[in-house]
């Protein structure tokens, strides 16, 4: 399996948190840790935008994509508002999640927490090629539903 080196920095007020980390040996996603200064109460329906504390370095080619934590969404409707975040290769900025609370109770988010996941992804980059008509196939324009 192919391995990349990711540069990261953890920041100076977030040395104390764990760096991004797999939890089992078949995981894709790295857990993420809130790295807020005191608790934050997210109310049903808000959004919070979360620091974790670390900058990286892509590879030209890859992305990082933020997601959600399934068990933070199923137990209690927590999950990231334009999910999957993506970070591109050239920003050099801290990564904050974006939570938004779809469940009915207040949710807390502590110093520490695991909030998100980050998964190394690999992409093609294209060309547009500008056409005036576009070769038409079986199902052509059919959408949404359109198999029954």
């Amino acid at each position: 399996m192919e391995q990349i080196k990711l540069q990261i920095q953890r920041l100076n007020y977030a040395k104390d948190l764990p760096l991004p980390n797999y939890m089992t040996k078949g995981s894709s996603g790295m857990d993420l840790h809130a790295a807020v200064e005191e608790k934050i109460l997210i109310k049903p329906g808000n959004i919070e935008l979360i620091p974790v504390g670390i900058k990286i370095v892509l590879p030209w080619g890859y992305e990082a994509q933020i997601r959600p934590r399934s068990g933070l969404a199923i137990k209690c409707g927590i999950t990231i508002i334009n999910t999957p975040g993506t970070i591109d290769s050239d920003y050099r900025g801290e990564i904050k999640v974006g939570l938004i609370n779809l469940g009915k109770d207040y949710f807390q988010v502590n110093r520490g927490d695991r909030i998100a996941q980050m998964v190394i992804q690999k992409y093609t980059p294209v060309e547009m090629i500008e056409v005036d008509e576009i070769p038409k196939t079986e199902r052509n324009d059919k959408g949404f539903g359109h198999t029954g």
